[in-house]
């Protein structure tokens, strides 16, 4: 049966401490060690919880650790690989929790070299409009979906473990390559983050701004919900990812083209047949699933 004696993991957020209350629910850890940069963060962990024992260090935590789970941005998965590397327990695996896979991959090939055999990239689709320890959830993974990027030299066996592991933390586990994870977000959430705090920003600096968003409906409030997201958190997300939410970015411009080319000449026709090729394909997809092979 799937556990791990030793639990280590460094930044107790919202996703590192959801992890750890998860793998305790589940009673695949046995003992929970934690590091973060805030001392006060560690306390709190403590309190809840979230962790059995606070470390002083990155190292300290991932010394003698069975799974080592980074809870830290992404912009921070490097240095923080460098200074675990030399503390990695034979046969342990170390898994991330980014939102981006590309940078976080090529940071892996660098630091841990021939070791990385060990590293199982992972990104939850989970979360919530709040960040920290605080609001960490034990059921936060519960019916949601998992990626798994794995690179060529992972490991199989691991690999197998970090399926086991977040089916039984209730998740559904998608195995992908890193640069389609990629493509693929920045489609479905790191370009719409990018939209709604740009689309927000506009409508607020208005003359009028505070007026209509007085007005707003649901549909806009729902829409712009994100725009209220972690700054910090979503600078570095739309920084690592920036190639392809880029390419997105290009790509709504298209088709902005094309509804501004109609509207502009009053052809009811054309704004018509543009808004109905959206419902029908919005129809024709399962909007949170997903279309086609790929399922672990």
């Amino acid at each position: 049966m799937l556990s791990f004696e030793r639990l280590c993991v460094i930044g107790c957020g919202l996703m590192g401490g959801s992890f750890a209350l998860a793998m305790k629910k589940a009673a695949l850890a046995q003992r929970v060690v934690g590091y973060n940069k805030s001392q006060a963060t560690t306390e709190l962990a403590l309190r809840m919880g979230v962790i059995d024992e606070g470390s002083n260090s990155a190292a300290e935590a991932a010394a003698g650790a069975d799974l080592v789970v980074l809870g830290v941005p992404v912009a921070a998965t490097e240095v923080t690989l460098r200074s675990i590397r030399e503390h990695i327990k034979p046969g342990a695996m170390v898994m991330d929790l980014g939102s981006t896979k590309r940078d976080v991959v090529d940071a892996a090939r660098r630091v841990l070299r021939q070791q990385v055999a060990c590293f199982v990239p992972a990104h939850p689709i989970a979360g919530k409009e709040a960040s920290g320890v605080a609001h960490a959830d034990a059921d936060l993974f519960q019916r949601r979906q998992v990626m798994l990027t794995p690179l060529p030299q992972t490991r199989p066996e691991l690999l197998n473990q970090a399926r086991e592991l977040w089916g039984r933390l209730g998740s559904d586990v998608v195995t992908m390559s890193a640069e389609n994870h990629d493509a693929a977000f920045a489609a479905v959430s790191h370009f719409p983050h990018l939209l709604a705090f740009a689309y927000f920003n506009a409508v607020a600096k208005q003359p009028n701004g505070a007026d209509y968003l007085a007005l707003a409906g649901p549909g806009f409030r729902d829409f712009t919900r994100i725009a209220a997201s972690d700054p910090t958190m979503w600078r570095d997300v739309l920084i690592a990812n920036r190639e392809e939410v880029l390419n997105q970015s290009q790509r709504l411009r298209q088709s902005l083209d094309a509804f501004e080319t109609a509207l502009k000449s009053g052809n009811t026709e054309a704004v018509e047949a543009l808004i109905r090729s959206a419902a029908q394909g919005r129809s024709q997809w399962h909007i949170g699933g997903r279309k086609g092979g790929g399922r672990s």
